[in-house]
């Protein structure tokens, strides 16, 4: 069983600041839709707050490797952002706004 240490800080409504062993990260969201922006990528979180149920992906990603690269620039390139991504982006945007707007009405 390996070590592991975790902690989340409330920096404002909807934005944390989490230290990991692994390193530092940002979400910015609230229970339902997520942002966490990590020296890994940017992922994309909507659920349904309570149930456990969610859909997660991956909306950018860091790659250190240059053979990894060459190989996805290889591949056909997609024909643009799939459905998943769009909605993430959609109910992201959405929760940016409520909160600006909560934050802008104090």
């Amino acid at each position: 069983m390996g070590f592991r240490f975790r902690k989340s800080i409330n920096l404002l409504p909807g934005i944390k600041l989490n230290i990991s062993k692994s390193g530092l990260s940002t979400t910015i969201g609230k229970p339902g839709a997520r942002i966490n922006i990590s020296g890994r990528g940017t992922r994309g979180t909507i659920g349904i707050p309570g149930t456990g149920v969610s859909y997660s992906e991956n909306l950018s990603s860091t790659s250190s490797s240059h053979s990894t690269q060459q190989a996805m620039e290889s591949q056909s390139p997609k024909a643009g952002v799939g459905f998943g991504g769009l909605l993430v982006w959609g109910v992201v945007a959405f929760v940016a706004v409520t909160l600006l707007y909560g934050v802008l009405n104090r």
